[in-house]
């Protein structure tokens, strides 16, 4: 099991893929690129879950040794894009650059606060609570996204809608590693530290993980580009 974390990161990485060759406009692909290229980021952030939340085997014992994983950085590159342009691809929306009338509505005042606010919670929740960090994560989405639906309610149905598509795809790509691995999760998960639920052998918190990120990631590349769907 020593490779089960990258080479479930790079099935990710496969369908990352698959869903970026079938992507049927340049902006729609530079949109997935550029969006995984910075999600992928959020790999550094692992030290904040490795052990409280998992302990998985890494490529050089990385993980063990120092909370940071390679393997991190490809998964947050491949959920990244394609929480982001699910939706578009299967209702075949397009963007439009936003008219400089809509840009100075007054709920855009709070634009900034909207885009920064998942992080501030996430880390106003690390310092006050004893809260485990894969629920102070999800937590910190859900409001993150809320305030982006305010400051954004035009994007209102691709959020919903790209929060339960990407929950039902992260479930199954979840399954294909308990079939890989049986086993797997009751070893690596420190299932006493959460809730201990699974649901056909997936952590109830992943799918709450998976549901928050589809919702409020699938409108990210709309903010910081001032892009409407048409």
């Amino acid at each position: 099991m020593q490779y089960a974390w990258l080479i479930w990161s790079l099935i990710l990485i496969a369908v990352w893929l698959v869903i970026y060759a079938t992507l049927n406009t340049k902006d729609k692909k530079y949109e997935m690129l550029v969006v995984s290229f910075w999600t992928s980021l959020l790999g550094f952030t692992e030290p904040f879950f490795v052990p409280e939340y998992w302990n998985p085997p890494s490529l050089f014992d990385l993980a063990q040794r120092t909370g940071f994983d390679i393997e991190s950085l490809i998964f947050s590159f491949g959920i990244g894009g394609i929480a982001v342009v699910l939706y578009e691809q299967i209702f075949r929306a397009e963007h439009q650059v936003m008219s400089q009338k809509e840009r100075h509505h007054i709920r855009h005042r709070y634009h900034f606060w909207a885009i920064v606010s998942a992080p501030i919670i996430f880390i106003i929740l690390l310092l006050t609570t004893n809260l485990n960090p894969i629920y102070s994560a999800s937590v910190a989405m859900i409001v993150g996204g809320l305030f982006a639906w305010y400051c954004r309610p035009d994007l209102k149905k691709k959020m919903i809608a790209s929060a339960f598509i990407f929950l039902a795809l992260y479930f199954l790509y979840f399954l294909t590693l308990i079939a890989m691995y049986p086993g797997y999760v009751e070893r690596i998960w420190n299932l006493p530290a959460i809730s201990g639920i699974l649901i056909l052998g997936v952590p109830l918190e992943e799918l709450m993980f998976a549901l928050s990120f589809g919702f409020i990631w699938s409108s990210i590349y709309e903010h910081f580009t001032w892009r409407a769907l048409k």
